[in-house]
């Protein structure tokens, strides 16, 4: 079972995580979530290990018994700016400021962060699979961002991304080949080399 927390005091944790950092289409989405101090469950995990309706289960249930939660993105266009990893911190920024309630302490998934308002942070690699907050934000992040991708496959369906949420699979790749890209891709991912992977 994962931990609950990171240091056992009372400072207010929370947990973050981003989602659609290796697409090649949509926004980067990052989520932050406060867990009571008595928060348990079972089945809560890292998101990739866990099937859609667990998903969907958990997320209605972070939901509703979070202390506070919040999701945000960046755009493709913020992304290509200022790159990947600068995007999925600042949607964590973003996301962290939207809580109503203010935390003493981050956990961030990953190795990678920028200081945010004089709070106090800890890298965690692979933390989604450590701590359920960070597991939380995982599974928000994921969903929130896999709903938003399956409204844009309404208008370009070609892409598949109902099925690939803009990860680079062989269809779509192939559909990039034939149609070009869309104004929701990311140019700074070197679409050409990727279609050479098809070809």
């Amino acid at each position: 079972m994962l931990k609950l927390r990171f240091i056992n005091d009372k400072k207010i944790e929370a947990g973050c995580d981003e989602a659609g950092r290796g697409c090649l289409a949509g926004p980067v989405f990052a989520a932050a979530v406060i867990l009571p101090f008595n928060f348990r469950n079972e089945i809560l995990n890292d998101s990739k290990k866990l099937n859609k309706k667990n998903r969907d289960i958990l997320r209605k249930l972070i939901e509703e018994k979070a202390l506070a939660w919040a999701v945000d993105s960046m755009t493709p266009e913020e992304i290509d700016e200022i790159n990947i990893l600068n995007a999925s911190i600042f949607s964590m920024h973003k996301a962290v400021k939207k809580l109503n309630i203010r935390p003493q302490r981050l956990l961030i998934d990953g190795n990678r962060f920028k200081p945010f308002e004089n709070i106090e942070y800890h890298t965690v690699i692979k933390g989604d699979g450590k701590y359920m907050a960070i597991a939380a934000a995982s599974i928000l992040a994921k969903t929130h961002r896999d709903e938003y991708m399956e409204k844009l496959h309404e208008e370009f369906p070609d892409y598949d991304w109902q099925n690939n949420k803009g990860y680079p699979t062989k269809k779509h790749r192939e559909a990039i080949r034939l149609h070009g890209i869309t104004p929701y891709h990311r140019k700074s991912f070197r679409l050409a080399e990727q279609l050479k992977l098809i070809l």
